[in-house]
């Protein structure tokens, strides 16, 4: 068997196996949104007898006043300005980060690098947010979805940072350019490939963050995309078509935007461990 016919199998195999670990789960969520209430309770694979796609997507989206949709508007304002903030300012500091080598900076790294690994206390978090009369509101859900964020997109900025020649910084402040146009019009453009993959991946885990608007944005009017979920739970009974119906809606624009921005995440990831 020649060298190219074995890479050939050997990738056939690797795409089936992907097909069966992600194709089979999406396709069982996707076959019992569109059955009813008992034959999803079946939880199988098998062609629904009666199909009720708008019926059940249409109780989605309307079920408590239309709460899926209020939850898609708040979960869209959090992502969007969590995502405008995590750039400004993940961006700079890792500008600044890249560019320093004083006593500080080993300091600084270190407590960023903390920020990765140390969980978020709860408590506190919320005696803070109530203090700043911030909890129980999109500002302060927002402020903490980019605290949770930052020190992933700051490391990210950093690694990058250091494909771009210092000489670069040096040329622009002997032509006179003071620091925050170098960063502006100089720096910032430069950092197109890692900015979309912060977009994408940001975007991503704070869209379907679960536990922290559990904890820090409760009520019904802030619901978020995957609170819904419980829309269509009880403790005697779950409508799993529904649920999955909903699960099917949620999912989707992560989904997209992954499969649009997919070679962009690739190519910022791979482009400052190249070249840094």
């Amino acid at each position: 068997m020649s060298r190219k016919i074995r890479k050939f199998m050997i990738e056939i195999v690797a795409v089936l196996i992907a097909l069966i670990i992600y194709g089979v789960p999406f396709y069982f969520v996707i076959i019992n949104s569109f059955k009813t209430k008992a034959e999803a309770a079946e939880m199988n694979m098998a062609w629904p007898s009666t199909f009720q796609i708008i019926e059940n997507y249409k109780e989605v989206l309307t079920v408590r006043d239309g709460m899926v949709i209020r939850a898609f508007y708040n979960s869209t304002i959090i992502t969007v300005f969590s995502i405008l903030i995590l750039i400004f300012v993940g961006s700079m500091a890792g500008f600044v980060l890249q560019r320093r080598s004083d006593k500080a900076s080993p300091i600084i790294n270190f407590l960023i690098l903390a920020g990765l690994m140390i969980p978020p206390a709860v408590v506190p978090t919320i005696w803070v947010l109530n203090s700043l009369k911030l909890f129980k509101t999109l500002l302060g859900m927002i402020l903490v979805e980019v605290a949770l964020q930052f020190p992933f997109t700051t490391l990210m900025y950093k690694s990058f940072m250091a494909t771009i020649p210092r000489e670069l910084d040096e040329s622009a402040f002997i032509d006179g350019c003071t620091g925050p146009r170098l960063y502006l019009q100089i720096i910032f453009p430069l950092l197109k490939p890692v900015t979309s993959t912060v977009i994408v991946l940001s975007s991503i885990t704070i869209f379907n963050d679960y536990v922290h608007p559990l904890y820090f944005l409760p009520g019904a009017k802030n619901a978020t995309v995957q609170l819904t979920l419980y829309n269509f739970m009880s403790r005697f009974s779950t409508a799993w078509n529904h649920l999955l119906a909903n699960v099917v809606l949620i999912s989707l624009p992560p989904l997209i935007l992954f499969i649009f921005f997919n070679k962009k995440i690739i190519g910022g990831m791979t482009a400052g461990a190249i070249k840094g």
